[in-house]
């Protein structure tokens, strides 16, 4: 492994955790339409799974704009390059940028 491999961290634990904030929004979804919840407790339910779906929403944005990958170049070199969108209901969603090294501050 290089120095660089051994330098990447595991998130720390106080991180969120895309893969609890979806279980989080899935819970709220199954909830809502299984049990029989009062007004008040379904709108309670209902501003949880807003809260996980804008969590997950901005865990994903921050995970792609750290997605990179290497490419190789003529000559043997290598660069980075911003990985561009896979479809097109992203960029429909606000994101007009090309995605490829237009994300400053990444």
């Amino acid at each position: 492994m290089t120095d660089e491999t051994s330098r990447i961290a595991p998130p720390a634990s106080d991180e969120p955790n895309f893969d609890v904030t979806l279980e989080r929004l899935e819970e709220c979804v199954e909830r809502l339409e299984t049990e029989q919840l009062s007004l008040e407790d379904a709108l309670a339910v209902f501003e949880a799974g807003i809260s996980a779906s804008r969590d997950c929403a901005k865990l994903l944005d921050q995970t792609r704009k750290r997605v990179q990958v290497l490419v190789e170049k003529t000559g043997g070199e290598f660069q980075l390059e911003f990985l561009e969108p896979l479809n097109a209901d992203e960029e429909e969603a606000g994101d007009d940028d090309s995605g490829l090294g237009s994300e400053d501050g990444v």
